[in-house]
C-alpha cells in the first residue's frame, strides 16, 4: 500500500531545509504536535493539487479510495490535514492527461469568484522544476523568483529523497490571465512551484527471497520504471537486484533514445536497471532481448505496456490493478499481484518439464526393452517369450497408472538452482537418451536371462516359462517406474512415499499381476501358472537390477556435478 511519507516546500521554516516526515501510520516523525501545526500556504496548496490532479475515486461499498496507487496516497493524505476532498465543489473545466512521455498532468479550475481559471499540475519533479519560474511562499499567497541556487537546492531535496526509494512528485500551479486559453502542453511553462511529495510504495517482504531464487536460477532480472535513477537503484537494492556499479548498472531513458537495437543488446548483460523509461523504451528492451535469443517474461498492468506483454515470450498483467486491455495482451494474470507468484510458475514449468523427460524415460525405455524381446526372438528363431495378452497387459501397465503418476510428480524446489534451458533444447537430450538406452538394456538382459534359464531345463516353451519371464518384465518396469522418478536424486532422497499417486499406482499394478498368475479366471487369459515364493524372490533380485544400476548412475552424475560446480568456483 502507498502512502506519503514526506512533503517539503522551499519557504516553510523560515525559508530552511524544511521536510515534514510521516511515519507508516502517518503520523508525524518527532513532534507531538498537531498536523495543523504544518499546514502553512505552501503546504496547503500543494496537498490541494494532489487532491485536484486526481482521478481516485472513494467506494461507498467498501469504504476505501480505489485508483491509482499514488491518486489515492494523495488523498488519504488529506484526512491528516483535516483537509475535505474538493473535487466535487470546483468546476474542472479541462483535464491534461499523464502521459509517459511528458511525465506529468494538469488540471484546468474554474474560479467561480472572480471566473478566472487556474492550471494545477502534477508530475515527475525533474519537469515541474523545469517548467518553474517562481515558487510559493509559505505565508499568504505571495510568489517570488525562483533562482538557479533555490532550484539546486529543490532538487538536492528530491534526490535525498529518491535515494531512501521514495516516488517523488513536484506541484505547481498556473493563473491563467485568458481563461479561454486551452490547456495544452505548450501551456505548461512559467509555474509557480509549491513543493514535493515522496511516496512510499515498500516492496512485499517475499519479493526478495523470490528475486534470490530467480537470480540463482539464471534469471536475468530487469527493472524498467518510470521513477528516477536515485528512487530505482534504492529499491533494487532492497529487493535484491544486484547493482555494483550505478554508472554501468543503471540506463536512463534519455540515454536509451539515443542506442540503436544492435547497441542495446550490447549493453543489456550489464544492465539491470532502466530509470525514466517509457512504453516505448520498454518494447525496444524486450525486442532487443528477443534479437539476442534470450526468452523473455514482461510484467505490466497499464494500456501502454500492452505493445511490450504482447511481443514478449510471456506477458505477465497484474489481476488487480491491471487494466483489461494490458490482461487481453498478457499470456498470464497474476490474480494476486504478488511477483513471487513468477517463481512458483517458473518452478512449476522446470518440474513439469523434468516430469516429462522421467515419464518419456519410462515409457521408451519399457517400449524398446518389449519390441527388442520381440525382435530378438525372431532374429535368433526362438520362440516368443510372451504372448499377446500379456504384451498387452505390459502395454496397459506401460501406459497406465504409473506412467500417469510420474506426471504428478512434486516438483523439486531445486530445480531454481539450475540454468534455464536455451529454446533449442529437445525433451530427448543427450544424456536422456543415454539413460534410457541403458535402462532398456538392463529389461532386456534381465528378461531374456530368465526366459533362456526357464526354458533351457526342459527344451521348449511352457506356461511356467512364459509366467517367469511376464512377471519378470512387469517387475522390470515397477522398479524402472521408481527409478525414473528423478534423474539425478536417489529415491532414498526424496523419499518413497512423496508421491501418493505413484504408490497407489505400482501397488495396484502389482495387485493386478499377482491375479493374473495366482487367479485361475485370469490363468487361462494369459496363459500363466502359479509361481512360488522363491520364485518371486528370485524375480524381484533380478529386476531390482535395473533400480541399482539406475541409482549408481545417479551417484555418478552427483558427484560430477559436485566436482564441476567445485572448478569453477575456484576459478
Amino acid at each position: 500500500h502507498m502512502t506519503v511519507s514526506k512533503l517539503w516546500c522551499l519557504d516553510s521554516m523560515s525559508n530552511k531545509l524544511n521536510v515534514l516526515s510521516l511515519d507508516k501510520n502517518k503520523k508525524t516523525k518527532n513532534s507531538n504536535g498537531n498536523m495543523k501545526n504544518y499546514l502553512t500556504e505552501d503546504v496547503r496548496e500543494t496537498l490541494t493539487i494532489g487532491n485536484l490532479c486526481n482521478n481516485a475515486s472513494f467506494s461507498q461499498e467498501h469504504a476505501i479510495f480505489l485508483g491509482n496507487p499514488t491518486d489515492v496516497a494523495l488523498l488519504e493524505q488529506l484526512a491528516n490535514f483535516e483537509m475535505p476532498d474538493i473535487r466535487n465543489t470546483v468546476q474542472k473545466v479541462q483535464e491534461l492527461p499523464f502521459n509517459s512521455k511528458r511525465k506529468l498532468m494538469a488540471t484546468k479550475i474554474l474560479n467561480p469568484v472572480d471566473n478566472k481559471c487556474t492550471v494545477y499540475v502534477k508530475g515527475a519533479f525533474e519537469r515541474i522544476l523545469e517548467y518553474s519560474t517562481s515558487y510559493l511562499k509559505s505565508k499568504g499567497k505571495k510568489t517570488e523568483k525562483l533562482t538557479e541556487a533555490q532550484k539546486a537546492t529543490i532538487n538536492e531535496c528530491a534526490n535525498s529523497m529518491a535515494s531512501e526509494g521514495l516516488r517523488v512528485l513536484g506541484f505547481a500551479k498556473l493563473t491563467l490571465s485568458d481563461s479561454s486559453t486551452p490547456l495544452t502542453e505548450d501551456l505548461i511553462k512559467d509555474l509557480t512551484f509549491t513543493g514535493l511529495i515522496g511516496m512510499n510504495d515498500p516492496p512485499r517482504p517475499n519479493v526478495k527471497f523470490a528475486i534470490e531464487q530467480l537470480l540463482q536460477g539464471g534469471v536475468h532480472i530487469i527493472m524498467i520504471t518510470g521513477d528516477s535513477e536515485n528512487t530505482a537503484v534504492n529499491i533494487a537494492k532492497q529487493i535484491g537486484i544486484p547493482v555494483i556499479d550505478p554508472k554501468l548498472s543503471v540506463l536512463s531513458g534519455d540515454k536509451l533514445d539515443e542506442m540503436s537495437d544492435d547497441q542495446l543488446a550490447n549493453v543489456i548483460d550489464h544492465v539491470n536497471i532502466f530509470a525514466r523509461a517509457t512504453p516505448e523504451h520498454k518494447l525496444n528492451i524486450v525486442r532487443a532481448l528477443r534479437k539476442r535469443g534470450d526468452v523473455v517474461a514482461m510484467t505490466g498492468d497499464g494500456v501502454n505496456d500492452a505493445p511490450a506483454l504482447k511481443l514478449s515470450d510471456i506477458g505477465v498483467s497484474m489481476g488487480r490493478i491491471g487494466t483489461d486491455v494490458a490482461k487481453e495482451a498478457s499470456d498470464m494474470v497474476l490474480t494476486d499481484d504478488d511477483f513471487s507468484t513468477i517463481l512458483t510458475a517458473i518452478e512449476e514449468g522446470k518440474g513439469i518439464f523434468n516430469n516429462i523427460q522421467n515419464f518419456l524415460t519410462f515409457q521408451l525405455s519399457t517400449s524398446v526393452a518389449a519390441l527388442s524381446l520381440v525382435a530378438l526372438s525372431t532374429a535368433f528363431k526362438l520362440p516368443n517369450p510372451l504372448n499377446a495378452m500379456q504384451i498387452l497387459w505390459i502395454n496397459i501397465l506401460m501406459d497406465g497408472p504409473p506412467a500417469q503418476s510420474l506426471g504428478v510428480e512434486p516438483v523439486d524446489h531445486e530445480v531454481m538452482k539450475k540454468p534455464p534451458r536455451k529454446r533449442t533444447d529437445k525433451i530427448l537430450t543427450h544424456d536422456v537418451m543415454k539413460r534410457l538406452l541403458t535402462t532398456a538394456a538392463c529389461i532386456i538382459v534381465g528378461t531374456v536371462y530368465i526366459f533362456v534359464k526357464e526354458m533351457a531345463e526342459d527344451g521348449k516353451v511352457t506356461a511356467r516359462d512364459t509366467t517367469m519371464t511376464f512377471t519378470c518384465f512387469v517387475f522390470f518396469d515397477m522398479f524402472n517406474a521408481l527409478a525414473c522418478r528423478h534423474n539425478t536424486k536417489s529415491i532414498f532422497e526424496i523419499g518413497f512415499f512423496t508421491n501418493k499417486m505413484f504408490n497407489y499406482a505400482v501397488g495396484l499394478s502389482l495387485l493386478g499381476q499377482m491375479c493374473a498368475i495366482y487367479i485361475p479366471f485370469f490363468q487361462s487369459i494369459f496363459k500363466t501358472e502359479k509361481l512360488g515364493i522363491s520364485d518371486i524372490l528370485l524375480l524381484l533380485l533380478i529386476s531390482s537390477s535395473v533400480f541399482i544400476v539406475d541409482e549408481l548412475r545417479k551417484l555418478w552424475t552427483r558427484k560430477k556435478n559436485e566436482e564441476d560446480s567445485t572448478y569453477f568456483s575456484n576459478v
